[in-house]
This record gives C-alpha cells, structure tokens and sequence, in this order.
C-alpha cells in the first residue's frame, strides 16, 4: 500500500536497474508463485480470503482454507482415510500430522501449545526408536541433462558435483555476494544427467535461478518433472529393516553406503532410491513414478507393521530437523546469509580450483572473517518458541529467531537464529556469552550451541 510505496519502490528499481534485489525480497518475489497461480477461478478465492483476513489475528502455523484441494499426491485418500490434517504450500496439500482415533483431526490455533502437539510428538519418537513414512510427493523435482551438463552445474553449485554416477550432493546456489539463493539435492543419475530435487515452495524460484545461471553456449537442458515421481520417505533405525523385508536389492550400508542412490525394485515397482535425510536418522527418500505411489506405500507398511512404523508428517519434520540442527531455506538461510555465517562452509569446494558463483565472495569472507554466526538456543520445555523472538547476548539485543519448535527427544523449546556484530567475530564469541531470548514480553535465559543438538558426529544417520 501508500506507507510501502516508498521502500518498495528503491528496492524495485534497484532490482531493474541491477538484475538482483538490493536484498533478500522473498516475500515479494514473484517465484514465490507456483502453478496454481496462474489460474484466475484459484487465484480469486485465494485473494478473497487473503483480503478477508488482513486484520485478523495471525497465528502460528495457521494455514490457507481457501482453493484446497488442489495438488494431491497419489495418496491423498489413503492418508487422509488413516488420520492426516493436512496443510498446504503451493498448492499441494501435504500432510501436517495424523490425528489418532477420538483425536479431533483439525487444527486448533493458539499461542499455547496447540492440538497437535502430542501428535507430533509420537510421530518423533516413532522416528528416533522405529520407522516413519512421510509423503514428500510434493518436492520440486528437475532434471538437468545435456553434454555439458556437468560443466554447467557445477558453475552453479558451490559444492562439487564431478562425482560419479549414483552420487548425491547437497549444495547451496550463490549469488554473486556469496548469499544462499538455492538450498537442494543433486543426484548424478548419468554422466549427462542430474536429478535435482529441492523444496515444494522454491519449484518456481530455484528452476528459474537455474536456468538463468546455465552459462550461453552450454548444451544442458532443464525439465520440471515434478509431477511425474511421487516421494515417499523412511526414516528411522528400523528403516534398514522395513526396506531389506519389500526389495531383492542389498540395502545393508557395505551394499548401499551414506549419500548414494540408485534403482532398486519395490513390490514390481522401479524406485529410485537416494539415502539421504533430513530428520537426522538413518533412511531412504523413494522417488518412483506416481502409479506405483499405492502399491509401494502398502508394501512398505505391511512390512513396517512388525517394527513400528508410523505414518508421519511435516511438524515432525520440522522438530525432528531442528534437533539435528539441518537449516530451511527462506528461513535460516537465504539471499542474506554465506554458507560461513550459516555453518555450511564445508559443503563449498574452496579446496578445488573449479570456478563457480559466488566464489569470489566466499573467498574474500574467509579471509576477512563473518559478522554474524547461525547457531542453536534451547530453553525449558514451558517456553513456547515460535519464531522472530530477539535474541539477546550479555544484555545487548544482537538478533533473533529464524525457526523454532520443540524437540521432543532432548526435551527442550528450540530456536536457531544468527548472533550479529558489528564487527569481525568467531565461535568464540558466540560461546562465551550469556544469552536470553524475549518471548511474550519477557525475557527467558536460553543456553547456545553451534552443533547439533542430536546425534552431533552424525552416528545414526550413517549407520
């Protein structure tokens, strides 16, 4: 409106004159949008309830009634028959949690703790001491294939992805400031050929951030292939198990070790298998064509029954991930924050003389040190975190949360979040201090880590 006019006009005009914002504009950027809004009958109902709720109370985790269902995943009914209160991000609706029998399968907002927060607790115990299964259909899913496939993305990526076939790499995509402006997976399927795979509401950013970025003259080509696979993932020290009893193919971790993937078969079902996670444990994701989403969820779950596995959705994720301290992107990490201000500098291939974007920046930051510092707090499990709160640092405000929630493992309200400086600092500083966080009005101590608050030598999830 007229009291943004001003801002948003510099900042526009910057980002014409410049070709890149003069800072992170997520919340205005168009490829925020995905397919659903480029339909007027959707896009009026979204902006009626959009309008209609500008003065309401805006509360924690409250999702869109309005244009639901649109974007359903194979086992939408299947889901929803057994529990799930889904939510929606682009469309697609995506399981949230499962309601139990005599629960209400329905979110009841509040700034207490809400409804399904002892729903989503079982599904994180379920992953930590047996096996989940998570619906993640609705991961945006590419396919970068040419010639020059290799030389092209690996101009892109600032981790290295000249691996051999059946390789995952997880990178961050920079711009020429060194900020993260992608956060995904890279699986080298052949030697012209890469499965990309980032987050359901970064499809249309991170296709466009790539295709742009394709250097002129380089015979790669980019293909959306998101709604051909559908992605089921298991997770948990039971998983191992579950999958060994539904496929002929060694899954032992000598047969199929940490960060490969490869095609097993499932039930008859051709699956692509990536071992990787983002829950902190031991699993699989299953990317397979969406007809074979039944049959090999059932098949999974027949198997799974003996060992506890759970049906799970994305609050456990999201619990599950802060515990492990794993970053979001467009939360924690973004245009604004360096791979070294977030604490992922390992995954940048400084020690290769290989160019790509944003290297230069990174470089000049290494040796001139970083200003701010992501780390974890924890405080007590009465303390309700749930994102913005100001972190303090001996007394002087010095940021605030980017994400927050529970963890249920280790007990305690969890909130991760950069400690700023106006000068050069380093892990030092960030631990030799006393920290509190402003929650409500008040402010509560807080404790401070800069490794994972679960599984830190990363044990479980190489097991």
């Amino acid at each position: 409106g007229i009291a943004s006019g001003g801002g948003a006009g510099m900042a526009l005009a910057e980002w014409v004159a410049t070709g890149a914002p003069p800072y992170d504009l997520w919340p205005v950027d168009i490829r925020r949008f995905g397919r659903p809004h480029r339909d007027e009958d959707w896009v009026r109902t979204r902006t009626l309830e959009a309008y209609g709720k500008h003065y309401t109370m805006a509360w924690p985790s409250e999702e869109h009634s309005s244009g639901r269902p649109c974007r359903r995943s194979p086992l939408y009914g299947t889901l929803k028959a057994a529990g799930a209160v889904f939510g929606e991000k682009l469309g697609w609706e995506r399981p949230n949690w499962f309601a139990e029998p005599g629960e209400e399968a329905r979110d009841i907002y509040t700034f207490e703790r809400p409804n399904w927060h002892k729903a989503v607790a079982r599904e994180h115990k379920a992953a930590r001491e047996a096996a989940v299964l998570f619906d993640q259909t609705s991961f945006a899913k590419f396919i970068l294939k040419g010639p020059d496939a290799e030389a092209a993305l690996g101009w892109i990526a600032a981790n290295r992805v000249d691996r051999a076939v059946g390789t995952i790499t997880y990178t961050q995509m920079l711009n020429d400031k060194g900020g993260i402006e992608c956060d995904l997976t890279c699986v080298r399927t052949a030697e012209d050929e890469y499965y990309i795979v980032t987050g359901t509401g970064f499809a249309t950013h991170d296709f466009d951030w790539i295709a742009r970025n394709i250097p002129d003259g380089m015979n790669a080509q980019l293909v959306d292939v998101t709604s051909a696979n559908a992605v089921l993932s298991l997770f948990g020290p039971k998983a191992r198990d579950i999958l060994a009893a539904v496929t002929r193919d060694d899954v032992s971790h000598a047969g199929f070790p940490f960060g490969q993937a490869r095609t097993i078969g499932i039930a008859g079902c051709p699956v692509l298998a990536l071992r990787i996670t983002y829950v902190g444990e031991l699993g699989w994701e299953l990317h397979l064509p969406v007809e074979y989403a039944l049959t090999v969820y059932e098949a999974l779950h027949k198997a799974g029954a003996p060992h506890g596995l759970k049906n799970a959705g994305y609050r456990a994720i999201e619990t599950l991930r802060l515990e492990k301290g794993y970053r979001a992107w467009a939360g924690d990490i973004g245009p604004d924050h360096t791979p070294d201000e977030a604490g992922l500098g390992w995954a940048v291939k400084l020690a290769t003389n290989t160019p790509f974007r944003g290297r230069e920046a990174v470089e000049k930051q290494r040796r001139d040190g970083v200003k701010k510092i992501m780390a974890t707090f924890t405080c007590a499990p009465d303390v309700i975190l749930s994102g913005r709160e100001t972190i303090y640092r001996n007394g002087e405000r010095c940021g605030w949360l980017s994400s927050a929630g529970y963890g249920h493992t280790i007990g305690q309200s969890i909130g991760m979040g950069y400690v700023r400086s106006k000068s050069v600092i380093d892990r030092d500083y960030v631990l030799s201090s006393d920290y509190e966080l402003e929650v409500a009005g008040q402010r509560v101590p807080c404790t401070v880590t800069l490794s994972p608050l679960y599984d830190p030598k990363m044990a479980r999830v190489r097991a």
